[in-house]
């Protein structure tokens, strides 16, 4: 007996270091068999406890006291599947009549607390059916995204959600996106993750990085544009007007308006026509948005409006020639100027790091998910990369991306420099490639120190 308490002792112990220091090898190896078994045995008194139940029918009611037995408890809401996941549990319930997907998502909270594990959310998945998403653990302390990954031509897998599933950033579902953040937010690895997962895809990107470019400069081997400051800023812009303009004339040409022609033929957009003509597909990254809107002079007025004109004629004709917006900046506000507003509401996806006030949340959030803009400004300071992602229809989540350093993303783009493809409307923003000096540039001249 000794020794049996020994090893028990021992289990227990080496079970609670993995659960401390491996939260997800202690899932997949003792979590997920203790939180399946917790779940199904409280599953009746738990939801009965968070009024997820209806009273039995009347029918039911009625044999119960013809025949003397005892009345029926009330109705849970019946389970359909229970999948376990390497992150935890997908419930999948069919309601009963009367039941609200709203009523399940009003006591996630408490299924939480009941069932004992990390997170719980919901979402509806038709009429009637209710899929509930449980986490075993903290998955944005440490983040690691799956070895099976959904990718697809221009859907890239960028983060990792508070649920355990991956988040996608989906240019032909949202076209223009908005990556607001502090100073040290993530904003930058969220940036790299996106550049990164675009690099091994046939598309052209393009880069506006007023800071001199040090942020996308070190990626340049596999932009086809690049501009680092405002003034190749408004060329580069105007200039993908212009190709904007020319793709939707091979539209034109190409649409087979006809009789003999199916309706699902007809060539509406870039991915309407044949592959053998078709665009390549244009991301155009903007680093810090405010730096294009800011101006001193009248000149840098005159240069500021043709800029965000451009940008607003882009966000708003763009998606049907292949081109796609992802504006990125610390805050995105009317106090930017005219235009702002107008160039703000074409940008579907919302992204929110770390802020240091509410009305920037407001900003990326107050008009589509008022419910996001509180989750936004209680993001911690220590919480680098974390982030809340919405979109037009509502909807958000908590989401993180992985680490990516500056080098991962250069050998990543190195990797794929192959596949930049040659687009002569921006050939004349072309960065060089050349080899970097061997000797460093000296930011001061050094004095010889005096008696």
């Amino acid at each position: 007996m000794t020794w049996f308490m020994v090893a028990v002792v021992v289990v227990v112990a080496a079970a609670g270091l993995l659960r401390w220091r491996r939260p997800a090898w202690y899932w997949l190896s003792i979590g997920v068999t203790l939180a399946t078994v917790r779940v199904l045995v409280r599953y009746a008194a738990v939801m009965d406890a968070c009024g997820l139940t209806v009273p039995p029918a009347r029918w039911r009611l009625a044999l119960a006291r013809m025949a003397g037995r005892e009345v029926p408890s009330p109705r849970p809401p019946r389970i359909l599947r229970l999948r376990p996941t390497r992150t935890g549990l997908v419930l999948r319930l069919k309601l009963r009549p009367g039941q609200d997907a709203f009523d399940v998502a009003a006591a996630t909270d408490r299924l939480r607390h009941s069932f004992g594990l990390y997170g719980v959310t919901s979402r509806e998945v038709r009429s009637g059916v209710v899929e509930v998403r449980m986490t075993g653990y903290d998955v944005l302390k440490r983040v690691q995204m799956p070895a099976r990954l959904d990718t697809r031509p221009m859907r890239i897998p960028v983060a990792l959600r508070e649920d355990g599933s991956v988040h996608y950033r989906d240019y032909r579902a949202v076209p223009h996106g908005l990556t607001l953040g502090a100073t040290e937010s993530g904003k930058s690895v969220y940036q790299r993750n996106l550049v990164a997962g675009l690099a091994p895809h046939h598309v052209a990107l393009v880069g506006i990085d007023c800071k001199q470019g040090v942020e996308l400069f070190p990626l340049a081997r596999r932009f086809s544009a690049l501009a680092d400051n405002p003034d190749t800023a408004l060329e580069l812009l105007e200039a993908l007007v212009t190709y904007m303009e020319e793709v939707y004339q091979l539209i034109r040409a190409e649409q087979r308006i006809s009789i003999a022609v199916p309706d699902a033929e007809i060539a509406a957009d870039v991915w309407d026509l044949p592959e053998d003509i078709r665009p390549v597909p244009v991301v155009v990254l903007v680093d810090e948005v405010a730096e294009l809107a800011l101006y001193a002079t009248k000149e840098e007025e005159k240069r500021r409006d043709r800029i965000i004109t451009a940008l607003v004629r882009l966000a708003q004709l763009g998606r049907a020639a292949g081109i796609y917006l992802e504006i990125c900046g610390q805050r995105f506000g009317s106090e930017l100027g005219k235009g702002i507003t107008m160039l703000r509401a074409q940008l579907t996806g919302r992204t929110a790091h770390r802020v240091n006030d509410e009305t920037s949340a407001n900003m990326a959030f107050g008009d589509i998910a008022p419910d996001a803009v509180l989750a936004a400004i209680q993001i911690p300071a220590e919480t680098r990369g974390l982030a809340i992602a919405g979109d037009s229809t509502g909807g958000w989540h908590r989401i993180r991306a992985p680490h990516t350093s500056l080098r991962e993303a250069v050998n990543v783009c190195n990797k794929h420099a192959h596949l930049t493809p040659d687009v002569p409307a921006l050939a004349a923003f072309r960065p060089a490639t050349a080899a970097v000096p061997s000797a460093r540039v000296r930011l001061s001249k050094t004095v010889p120190a005096t008696a």
